[in-house]
């Protein structure tokens, strides 16, 4: 199903708090990351005041992932969770950076071999909704950050699932529901009074780290995740919270 709301009319979905028509997401959000791709990893340390790498860390950690594994990265951008997947599949394993915006893969793929980091890596431009991949083909999936900007997300869920070999895991990291409302508070200016203009002095850019703000209020909550990661297909689905759910790690498997 496509990502939409009460009030969302036909073949039209969300571009943060924006209407648009479906076909025309994938180009918006292509644009957004092409603007920020440059900027991308210091924004990210400025906007959670680095906070993002103990959750990526976290995330990593506690994935099933172990030496050997095959894991594909969905939305994997700078390369910051396959940068941090590599030493745990070790030698005999492989990781999959992959990513929808060739700016990003391209930022990707400089970064991760200005550190000597080729082995065990391949790179590959593809949408999450019509995975390149045949049935059965990774340990795990990983993406983080990156499903709330995926325009069909049941679609993407179902091909994350068929990629999965049997008794794989899927591994979502993203921004979900506050649950304090001190906090929500806190947040809700933050993310519209700060953020944008953060983005405006850093990256030149204000309207896309707006969308990003916007983007975070419309996907699912936490409960409506793990719903939808089941009618994929998954099982055993978990979820858990970061931060008072500022983030969440959403788990399901293959069976």
């Amino acid at each position: 199903m496509v990502d939409k709301d009460s009030s969302t009319a036909p073949n039209t979905t969300h571009f943060g708090y924006k209407q648009v028509a479906v076909e025309d997401k994938v180009r918006l959000v292509a644009e957004v990351f092409s603007s920020v791709a440059g900027s991308y990893d210091i924004m990210n340390d400025l906007m959670s005041f680095g906070v993002h790498r103990l959750w990526k860390r976290h995330f990593v950690t506690t994935a099933a992932v172990r030496p050997g594994s095959s894991v594909l990265d969905l939305a994997g951008g700078t390369g910051d969770i396959a940068r941090l997947l590599l030493p745990r599949v070790g030698l005999a394993g492989k990781v999959v950076l992959s990513d929808i915006n060739p700016e990003m893969l391209a930022v990707g793929r400089a970064r991760m071999e200005d550190q000597g980091l080729v082995k065990g890596l391949e790179y590959v431009l593809a949408n999450a909704e019509k995975l390149p991949f045949e049935d059965n083909s990774f340990d795990a999936v990983t993406i983080a950050f990156g499903l709330r900007n995926v325009t069909d997300k049941d679609a993407a869920l179902k091909e994350m699932y068929r990629v999965l070999k049997p008794g794989g895991q899927v591994n979502i990291l993203e921004f979900s529901r506050v649950n304090s409302k001190t906090l929500e508070k806190l947040y809700e200016i933050y993310s519209f009074s700060l953020l944008p203009k953060i983005g405006a002095i850093v990256a030149k850019d204000e309207d896309s780290y707006r969308y990003l703000a916007e983007s975070i209020r419309k996907h699912p909550d936490q409960e409506t995740l793990a719903g939808m990661l089941r009618d994929a297909g998954f099982a055993n689905v978990s979820y858990e919270n970061m931060t008072n759910g500022v983030v969440a790690i959403h788990r399901g498997y293959h069976v």
